[in-house]
């Protein structure tokens, strides 16, 4: 039912975009009604015409009221507008208009700068993050740095992890009507996607010929490109646009930090063993061939068995070998 009226609540407003008329006109004709008012006093006084009085009162309010229908657009920037609780349209071209000076600017993100040193103290970044200072939408690419969470992989270790978003807003009237605040929007859908891409993948793959998965710390780009994917998902119905996300930090939680340490140390001595003995029995097999090819000495099964076992200890052994020399037969 939520997916269901979350669909009505999108299709139930669409984006117009207003075409306003040049703020210039609007200035000039303000201008013009204003000061035409000190001059009708003057000319009411001196020629005695009482009744012209209210009529240059009319003419003052109308050039404050068209003063106060003058917006400026910024490049990259938008205005979406109400009237008297109707959604009226969307200022998005960059210039200097003039509009029905009753509309209201709406951004749910707004927070008067009086209120900000109010509560001065009170607030942390996050919560400065997801205001802003102006009623203006901004449509430029913005970054919001995610804080570290504990999260659980697919095998169900603790792990902290950390993302950065690149996003813009894209529809500036579903950022306004269809959300609360997009920006803390945005970054609770954050916090609930990395959770359920997280327990998709393990923190680390084993790299094996037979088993190579796909992991958190191995496969960054993927595991970005489906956050990304899935993010979008989530913070369509707002006009958000994901650009890209990106971990910035990956980690064990501290308390298995330093089993999991360990586990790779391990795996870490196993496989320089293992590659160690790999080409000790290479140049064993090497040593024997070339023995026996030049013809240097005949070997029988047990003098060869001999050799393969003191060259083994020679070549794998993590200390130097001390040689016992026999000035005798080995028999």
């Amino acid at each position: 039912m939520s997916e269901v009226n979350l669909a009505k609540q999108e299709k139930s407003i669409e984006e117009k975009e207003i075409n306003a008329m040049s703020g210039w006109i609007g200035l000039f004709l303000g201008i013009l009604f204003i000061l035409a008012f000190p001059a009708g006093i003057v000319l009411s006084v001196v020629f005695g015409v009482i009744w012209f009085i209210p009529v240059v009162i009319v003419l003052l309010i109308v050039g404050i009221l068209l003063l106060c229908g003058l917006k400026i657009v910024n490049p990259n920037e938008s205005i979406v507008f109400v009237l008297f609780g109707n959604y009226y349209g969307t200022l998005k071209k960059p210039g200097f208009y003039f509009v029905n000076p009753f509309v209201t600017a709406i951004n749910p993100t707004y927070e008067p700068q009086l209120t900000k040193l109010g509560k001065l103290g009170e607030k942390d970044s996050d919560e400065e993050s997801s205001t802003s200072n102006t009623k203006k939408i901004s449509l430029k690419a913005m970054t919001l740095n995610n804080q570290k969470q504990k999260v659980n992989d697919e095998l169900g270790n603790p792990i902290i992890i950390g993302t950065i978003v690149i996003w813009k807003v894209v529809n500036p009237t579903k950022a306004v009507f269809n959300v609360e605040n997009y920006k803390t929007f945005l970054s609770i859908q954050c916090d609930s996607t990395i959770r359920n891409v997280a327990r998709l993948y393990p923190y680390d793959s084993e790299d094996s010929e037979d088993h190579k998965e796909k992991s958190l710390r191995g496969s960054s780009q993927e595991v970005a490109d489906k956050l990304k994917e899935e993010l979008q998902k989530r913070v369509e119905i707002a006009g958000i646009e994901v650009e890209e996300v990106r971990i910035t930090h990956l980690s064990y939680a501290p308390e298995i930090a330093a089993a999991m340490l360990q586990r790779q140390q391990a795996e870490a001595i196993i496989a320089a063993r293992k590659k160690i003995v790999e080409g000790a029995v290479g140049m064993v097999e090497m040593a024997l061939n070339s023995l026996s090819e030049k013809e240097v000495v005949e070997l029988d099964d047990e003098r060869k068995a001999a050799m393969v076992s003191n060259l083994l200890v020679v070549l794998c052994g993590s200390k130097d070998a001390q040689p016992i020399v026999n000035s005798g037969s080995i028999y």
